[in-house]
């Protein structure tokens, strides 16, 4: 077992404030972190790192059951820390292999039964944001812009900031295990070999050259393991006393390429888990260097797993970066406000009112209340189906603090509020949230027919109680008699509920 595990002592205070803990699913080693905040900023209690190398050949979009098998196991070791420090909020995130992987679920439906918590497939941008929160913190409070660059086991992620806000955030197919795989096959070493991952990877960089080029950042940071990796072998050979630059970058892959096996590299500082990665970690590194023109960069220990902490812990206090991205797609589209507001508040008054009999989680809710808020963005494109367009534009936008899975299930929520329902609805709802995610298009499709009666009060006069199959909606007399039309709209409907596999009741309130 390839473990790297560091414990830092509980505080003798026994300090009250909650633990919160990240796990970040990579495609070369998966991370753990357990931490408090204190004072502003997280404190690690436990950290631990295992090389998994889950994205190892991927090349058929499928992970292979040894990764699979990998990936669990070092899970179940994760979860052994994880039931004894309790924490109160558990956030997991997959990336690149997971994303690409068509046979993920074969992974994350153990696997979120071992962690007992949901696991997020997120984007590459997503990714992106995320390691910059978590570097963001660990640098000084100033005005300097920053590259900052995150070379994983599939991707690679590149972001612009200043201070802890990115202003340009991208991702690339490009990673350490990819590329050994790709290039280093059996882990054969020449320099012929170098130099293919090298111009691959320089060409993959240069697609990205125009917006992330040196004249528009003052420091170039560097967060992961390979490059961390790369900065202590430099040191520790006495090239620099920190830091990466393109003379010690040189020496190193002059070094390496004396070897004819990646399993023959036996550098000080190198570490058995990264020596099988770490030639073509040094070719993408080169890459990145001579296209960006990169002249120094230093590492940061902040990662991924901390941006995810510090997320979570914004959620937590209100401070949500979904609910900004929700506004800005509202801005983009045009989107008429008072009536998204309409839809948004009916489907989260029909929600919490079902919440407990249809085991509506408050992520649930507040998906479903995003989705019927955007449910109209597609009119910003055509009127004519603009259901369909609405849900393209969701899968397939950039969201900020929004999973695979997320866009994924409000895009179908958004396919499905109207008209007839698309046989392919329910293909990517994982199987054991398709009862859940079909009683919660019943409540959009409810929702969205609602609207019509006008804008409603923050507690709409209706109530509403799910049993089973069944769901039962009282309406006063009076509202009865002035909105016969919506009244016929949710009689016209019940085929579609009824397809969900919902029986909807409209009664008056003496019933």
């Amino acid at each position: 077992m390839n473990l790297d595990l560091s414990v830092m002592p509980l505080p003798s205070d026994n300090s009250a404030e909650p633990i919160y803990a990240a796990v970040d699913i990579g495609s070369n080693s998966f991370h753990l972190i357990v931490a408090r905040l204190e004072h502003g900023e997280i404190r690690p209690l436990h950290v631990l790192a295992e090389k998994v190398q889950l994205g190892k050949n991927l090349n058929n979009h499928l992970l292979t059951d040894e990764a699979i098998q990998r990936g669990l196991a070092c899970l179940e070791r994760f979860q052994q820390l994880l039931s004894s420090v309790k924490p109160v909020k558990i956030k997991a995130v997959g990336t690149n292999a997971l994303r690409q992987a068509r046979n993920r679920n074969a992974f994350t439906e153990p696997a979120e039964a071992l962690l007992g918590a949901p696991i997020d497939v997120i984007y590459g941008r997503e990714e992106a944001r995320l390691v910059y929160l978590g570097v963001a913190h660990t640098l000084a409070d100033d005005e300097k812009s920053r590259l900052v660059v995150d070379i994983g086991g599939g991707s690679t992620e590149f972001i612009l900031g200043q201070r802890f806000e990115p202003k340009k955030l991208e991702s690339l197919q490009l990673g350490c295990v990819s590329y050994s795989d790709a290039f280093f096959v059996d882990g054969v070493i020449t320099k012929h070999n170098f130099n293919r991952a090298y111009e691959q990877a320089s060409l993959e960089v240069s697609h990205i050259r125009r917006n992330f080029k040196h004249s528009q950042w003052a420091e170039a940071v560097g967060s992961s393991g390979t490059l961390q990796a790369i900065e202590l072998m430099i040191t520790v050979a006495g090239w620099r006393s920190e830091g990466i630059d393109r003379k010690s970058l040189n020496k190193l892959r002059k070094t390496l390429l004396k070897f004819d096996l990646v399993d023959e590299i036996n550098l000080a500082g190198l570490s058995e888990r990264r020596r099988g990665v770490i030639t073509a970690g040094v070719a993408i590194t080169t890459a990145i260097f001579d296209v960006l023109g990169v002249e120094v960069m230093r590492t940061s220990s902040g990662a991924l797993r901390e941006g995810v902490i510090y997320d979570l812990m914004g959620r937590l206090g209100h401070e949500d970066v979904r609910e900004r991205s929700i506004q800005a797609m509202l801005q983009r589209y045009s989107v008429d406000v008072p009536t998204s507001e309409t839809v948004g508040n009916y489907a989260r008054h029909l929600a919490s009112l079902t919440a407990s009999s249809w085991r509506l989680a408050d992520e649930d809710i507040a998906l479903l209340t995003w989705a019927a808020r955007l449910h109209e963005i597609g009119i910003g494109i055509s009127q004519k189906h603009y259901n369909r367009h609405s849900a393209y534009v969701i899968e397939n936008s950039d969201m900020p603090g929004f999973s695979q899975g997320d866009q994924i299930v409000m895009s179908r929520l958004l396919r499905g509020h109207r008209g007839k329902l698309p046989p392919y609805l329910f293909d990517d709802i994982p199987s054991k949230k398709r009862e859940k995610f079909a009683r919660m298009l019943v409540l959009l499709r409810l929702a969205v027919i609602l609207k019509h009666a006008g804008p409603t009060t923050i507690e709409p006069d209706f109530t509403a109680r799910a049993k089973g199959e069944k769901l039962k909606v009282r309406f006063p007399d009076a509202w009865r008699r002035t909105h016969p039309l919506t009244l016929w709209e949710v009689s016209e409907s019940k085929t579609a509920f009824e397809k969900l596999g919902v029986k909807v009741q409209i009664t008056n309130e003496h019933t």
